[in-house]
């Protein structure tokens, strides 16, 4: 099953939770957030390994070189 079946399904499910007539609606919101949350998870975590392998890069530079107040 796909992201935007399983977010339909659990939006409905919770929607229908509500004691509303129908369910639809949930279902809908479900399959947009769904959606929505395939593209920015990764994106985010992308954001995150970059920003780590930066922050990184600089410390191991400063141990290596210093900070150039030594002189």
């Amino acid at each position: 099953m796909g992201a935007t079946t399983i977010g339909a399904l659990v939006g409905g499910a919770i929607d229908s939770m509500s004691g509303d007539d129908s369910s639809a609606d949930g279902a809908i919101i479900g399959a947009i957030a769904a959606n929505v949350l395939k593209v920015a998870i990764p994106v985010a975590v992308t954001y995150a390994v970059g920003w780590f392998v930066l922050k990184g890069l600089g410390e191991a530079a400063e141990m290596a070189f210093g900070n150039g107040d030594e002189a």
